[in-house]
């Protein structure tokens, strides 16, 4: 699933501080963490000065911080570290499923004028790395090769990476091991991996299956097609839900994740819970509006299983798996055909595989590289008229980058377009961008956990690997 890291700065001033907690400080911090634990969010908007609730209004504060509450748990744990470019007094904070950064700034008045998130990075000594990848007889040049090692030298050990490489319609795999702190090359590209929310991209397919067969229309309501009535006669329409516009939040609010098994976290939350929540709980907030929601993607799933009867891995069996020959992919756990890399923690330990459930077209699919490439090598076939439907843009976010039905559009450096989605669950990476015009692509499978503070570094990867094709 796709993880966006948190991050609020705002309205900072520059104060001079010690590196000694000050009293103000730890009363602060104490009482931000006491009401963030107990879910009151006004109390905390009520800590912060006039210019930051100016500048972070209510409803964004709660989002902020309920998204962070959903990713990261209750926090147990604080430690101050110093007082960051003299202006933020920095601790070192223990949540239930991670451990971030927590900034916090405060006015004359002890009020909150500046809040920042970000993961905690631990100091990687990658001095001793080995670096034992070779060119494979010419498959990726000396400059790949390097960008590959620079951005895995820090992951754990035990640690995969499978790569394909899409260039000019040819495709190339290349995997790495991490292994006794020596990175190597490996054949990888049957394993099996989660690939966590590039499974919206299916979802999203799979839609446009429909809308081409005429079986919905993508303006349509889900309500003409699900039994279940919706709370307050809310109307959500497919378009909505596949451009994350619907205005539903990133998860149902009877998913308490501070309740669940963190390890496998969307188990148990099954139909008579998804059922339990639009008919009493359901609302929208911030409608027309981008707020990506895996419960909208799950959605979507759920419908059209709904429209046809049958599970969400049976529609992709026989609408996309079967018709691009993806032999080794699959939405069921217990269907894995082929070796599954099994998923690791921010330590390098081994994690339970997530099982998604009724929420299952958010992030259940497992694949390879070598499936995905035949994916994405059908997207440079301008007559399939489903794929170019999922291209087709639907909804602007900004400057740079649009949004279709699952693909994120985004401008590169040629001034081409790329089409890209990403995904994380607890054991997993993935990112994977294609470009149609030049018929290039690089699709990145690993098991680096979504919670390692080094995560960021696939997608890195596959931008800098893609760069490198448009230069060749």
């Amino acid at each position: 699933m796709k993880r966006t890291i948190l991050i609020i700065l705002t309205l900072i001033v520059n104060l001079s501080f010690g590196q000694t907690e000050k009293e103000n400080n730890k009363i602060v911090i104490e009482k931000f963490i006491e009401n963030y634990n107990n879910d009151n969010y006004n109390e905390i908007f009520s800590m912060f000065a006039d210019a930051m609730k100016e500048a972070l209004p209510i409803d964004k504060t709660t989002e902020f911080l309920t998204g962070l509450q959903s990713q990261a748990g209750n926090i147990s744990n604080r430690e101050f570290i110093k007082y960051e470019n003299r202006t933020y007094a920095s601790y070192k904070t223990t949540f239930e499923r991670a451990v971030f950064i927590l900034n916090i700034s405060i006015d004359d008045n002890s009020k909150i004028n500046g809040l920042l998130v970000k993961p905690f990075v631990e100091e990687v000594n990658t001095e001793n790395v080995i670096n034992h990848l070779t060119l494979k007889n010419g498959l990726i040049s000396k400059k790949q090769s390097k960008i590959i090692f620079e951005s895995t030298k820090k992951f754990p050990n035990n640690t995969q990476v499978s790569i394909a490489i899409i260039n000019n319609g040819e495709i190339y795999y290349y995997g790495i091991n991490k292994n006794n702190d020596t990175i190597s090359v490996i054949e990888n590209q049957k394993s099996v991996f989660e690939i966590g929310s590039i499974s919206k991209v299916f979802t999203s397919t799979l839609l446009a299956n429909f809308v081409i067969d005429g079986k919905v229309k993508l303006n349509e309501n889900i309500n003409e097609y699900l039994k279940t009535p919706l709370n307050n006669r809310t109307k959500i329409s497919f378009a909505d839900l596949a451009n994350h516009t619907s205005g539903l939040p990133r998860l149902p609010t009877n998913l308490d994740l501070t309740k669940v098994n963190p390890e496998n976290p969307y188990k148990e939350y099954k139909e008579k819970e998804l059922k339990e929540y639009l008919t009493k709980y359901l609302e929208l907030s911030n409608k027309g509006e981008n707020q990506y929601s895996n419960l909208g993607a799950g959605l979507i799933g759920y419908t059209l299983s709904k429209i046809e009867n049958v599970t969400y891995e049976n529609l992709l069996q026989s609408k996309i798996f079967s018709k691009y020959d993806m032999q080794n992919s699959t939405a069921d756990i217990n269907k894995i055909k082929g070796n599954l890399v099994k998923g690791l923690n921010n330590e390098g330990k081994e994690v339970p595989n997530w099982e998604f459930s009724v929420l299952a077209g958010a992030g259940a699919i497992f694949s390879t590289v070598e499936d995905l490439s035949k994916f994405a090598i059908s997207q440079f076939d301008y007559s399939n008229k489903e794929l170019k439907l999922t291209r087709a843009k639907t909804f602007e976010l900004n400057e740079n980058m649009d949004i279709g039905l699952g693909w994120y559009i985004l401008k590169s450096q040629s001034e081409n377009l790329w089409y890209w989605h990403n995904g994380g669950t607890g054991g997993y990476s993935s990112s994977m961008v294609i470009d149609e015009k030049l018929k290039n692509g690089i699709i990145i499978l690993s098991n680096v956990s979504t919670f390692n503070p080094n995560m960021r570094n696939i997608e890195k990867l596959c931008f800098e690997l893609m760069k490198t094709l448009e230069k060749e």
